[in-house]
This record gives structure tokens, C-alpha cells and sequence, in this order.
């Protein structure tokens, strides 16, 4: 293996060398592919949401189809109105109005510095 002394043997070595020509759209395709790249339609969390919700509604439906959903299908009832009945209270009622209003009261505030205050700076 031969040593190169300086850049321009290497440079004369490598511009000796039977190159193909790229192709002429190499570089609009290669742009194409990455950064000008459509963005997915669907996020993937969406698309394990829509499994997820896919593989329970046909586990449902195959226990339907048996009869053993009508036990839990009561129990479920069951539960959905005691989670109504326990969150539709005044006192709930009130607590979300209030968080609420403290979101918006805090959302309004200028939180910026004073006119004479300093920022810390960074290390």
C-alpha cells in the first residue's frame, strides 16, 4: 500500500479514478425521500389506540356470540352509573369550576421578568 506525502498525489489519485456519473435525479429524490417526506397521516399511537380497540371490540363480540357477556355487561352497567352517580355532586361540580378558573386566571398572568430584573445565565 502506498503512502501519500501530501493532498494533491491523493487528489490527482482520486480524480484518476473511472467514476459513474450519478444519476441526474439523485439529489431531488434523495431530498424527496427525507427532508420533503409527507408527513403520516396517523401517529402511531394512534394506530395501537385503533388495535387496541379493534382486538376489544371483537373479544366482546366473541363473548357475546357465547352468552357469557350478559354477566359482565351488568357489572359494567353497574360501574359506569356508580362513577356517574359519585362525579355528578355539587362539590365536584364546583371543584372543576374552580380549577378551571384558577387555569384561565393563571393562563392571563404576565409571568415575564420585571423591567430591572436579571436572568440567571446558563453554565
Amino acid at each position: 500500500m502506498k503512502s501519500y506525502d501530501s493532498d494533491d498525489e491523493l487528489e490527482r489519485a482520486l480524480f484518476a479514478l473511472e467514476l459513474e456519473e450519478p444519476p441526474a435525479d439523485l439529489r431531488a429524490s434523495i431530498l424527496t425521500a427525507t427532508i420533503y417526506r409527507p408527513p403520516l397521516p396517523v401517529k402511531p399511537w394512534e394506530v395501537w389506540a385503533l388495535g387496541a380497540a379493534c382486538a376489544l371490540l371483537v373479544w366482546l363480540l366473541v363473548a357475546v356470540s357465547q352468552g357469557a357477556a350478559a354477566p359482565a355487561m351488568a357489572a359494567l352497567t353497574g360501574y359506569l352509573s356508580e362513577g356517574l352517580a359519585s362525579f355528578a355532586q355539587p362539590a365536584t361540580f364546583f371543584w372543576i369550576a374552580v380549577g378551571g378558573g384558577a387555569v384561565v386566571w393563571i393562563s392571563q398572568l404576565n409571568l415575564t421578568l420585571a423591567p430591572g430584573a436579571q436572568q440567571a445565565q446558563r453554565r
